[in-house]
């Protein structure tokens, strides 16, 4: 048994943030503590069927997040930690599709083209939770593939600096609609503060996602979460997200054109390698060079997500002494 706090929350249809900064906090709570919480899909829950188009539903906001979360005793300067216990499907279905002017593939309002947008089509995923799998069922033809369910979220993130109000559908050094699968259970997530209380959102679940979510649209469901959020206090600030698993730390950088995103990222892992290392920042550089790997996250939204992913066993010294291994030992205890 363990003395960790477990607060449960299901927010009511009126009660989800669309965005990140802007919205009161929904509880308060002391670290470390458990979260067990409800995340709507990207759609609201308005998506039941093929026939569910996003503009024939006219859904103009996406992304509900539960929360935001007021974290005693968070401060800027500060980083939050995130730790995935699990996560599970709430539905035994979810749901993606094309959206016109929107994706990698396609003319956007920023990639301004003369073509037809594509065609907006919705496809139901059947999702089995015993077997583990996400299973596809063609459109246009009787083809299906059953693909291995992976759940994720999407967005995490806290309050962004400056006042600013940010889209769910915003990733930034915030975190939010990051979009990697790497977010999965047994991750730790590193958020920097940067408000008081940090307030903590997280939502859009994927039952499944491939690296760069190329369409811009992942398998979409709502999901029953279980994570532990501990504070970190008096350590170098963290200045985009960070994550790490049991073999990798992990750096998100975001930002259009989607080479900047990768230099971020880049960046990152090489400044927080030097430090865990303690060498030169042209040591560390050449060292992540040759060490690192690269997937990407999103390719689709307003601004695009790359990750930079370095093996932990070339590290010298643990992330925040060693704070990832006792949240899952904690999460051991649930």
């Amino acid at each position: 048994m363990t003395d960790l706090e477990v607060i449960t929350y299901r927010p009511e249809p009126g009660e989800f943030a669309w965005t990140f900064g802007g919205a009161a906090p929904v509880r308060t709570i002391r670290t470390p503590a458990a979260l067990s919480v409800y995340t709507e899909d990207a759609f609201g829950g308005r998506v039941r069927d093929a026939a569910d188009l996003v503009s024939r539903l006219n859904i103009t906001d996406v992304n509900p997040q539960t929360g935001p979360f007021y974290i005693e005793g968070a401060e800027p300067g500060d980083t939050v930690a995130v730790h995935f216990v699990s996560i599970e499907p709430a539905r035994d279905w979810g749901a993606s599709t094309t959206v016109p002017l929107f994706g990698a593939l396609t003319g956007t309002h920023l990639t301004a083209l003369l073509n037809e947008p594509l065609e907006e089509v919705m496809w139901i995923w059947q999702l089995d939770a015993d077997k583990r799998l996400c299973r596809f069922s063609a459109r246009m033809s009787e083809f299906t593939a059953d693909l291995p369910m992976e759940p994720m979220h999407g967005t995490v993130g806290v309050a962004p600096a400056n006042r600013e109000v940010r889209s769910s559908l915003v990733p930034d050094a915030f975190g939010g609609n990051m979009d990697t699968p790497e977010m999965r259970a047994g991750t730790t997530c590193y958020l920097g503060v940067n408000v008081p209380g940090a307030l903590l959102s997280l939502g859009d679940g994927h039952a499944r996602q491939g690296e760069g979510e190329t369409c811009g649209v992942a398998v979409e469901t709502a999901m029953n979460t279980v994570l532990i959020v501990d504070l970190v206090k008096g350590h170098a600030p963290t200045p985009w997200p960070r994550l790490e698993n049991d073999t990798h730390i992990m750096s998100a950088g975001s930002a259009r054109p989607l080479e900047d995103a990768f230099r971020i990222a880049q960046h990152d892992m090489v400044t927080w390698v030097a430090r865990l290392c303690g060498l030169d920042l042209l040591d560390a550089y050449q060292l992540v060079t040759q060490a690192v790997e690269s997937p990407l996250a999103n390719v689709c939204d307003p601004n695009y997500t790359s990750i930079a992913k370095m093996p932990k066993r070339y590290l010298r010294t643990p992330v925040f002494d060693g704070l990832h291994d006792q949240l899952r030992a904690l999460a051991a205890t649930l």
